[in-house]
């Protein structure tokens, strides 16, 4: 019998639309989007944060100050409402995604521990 894994990915791509834990991400994102100064400031965030990995990636270190400024948005960032219940809801998909991979990964565990 031949499988196509790639079906059933697809199938999963649909079905991980359809878990609570989704749904809660998704509401929570329109919620901190719906926030002006939250979704400004997450962005912020996010730039930042791309520009630091990008150098990293690329051999540079950051600097004290480049590092130290991420460190102050994301105080900052962290301690916006709807920010905090986003992350909480990312954490909950993480970890939903976490233990698939376990399952997914399984044979090859199995593998190299047999």
């Amino acid at each position: 019998m031949v499988v196509n894994i790639y079906d059933t990915a697809n199938q999963m791509e649909r079905d991980l639309r359809d878990t609570q834990e989704f749904a809660a991400l998704k509401e929570a994102h329109e919620a901190m989007r719906a926030d002006a100064n939250a979704f400004s400031m997450f962005q912020d965030f996010q730039n930042m944060q791309m520009t630091l990995q990008q150098k990293q990636m690329q051999g540079q270190q950051p600097t004290e100050d480049e590092i130290q400024a991420a460190q102050d948005l994301a105080g900052k960032v962290g301690e916006i409402e709807v920010v905090k219940t986003l992350m909480e809801k990312e954490q909950a998909v993480d970890q939903m995604l976490s233990q698939i991979n376990q399952v997914i990964t399984k044979p090859i565990q199995e593998l190299y521990q047999g």
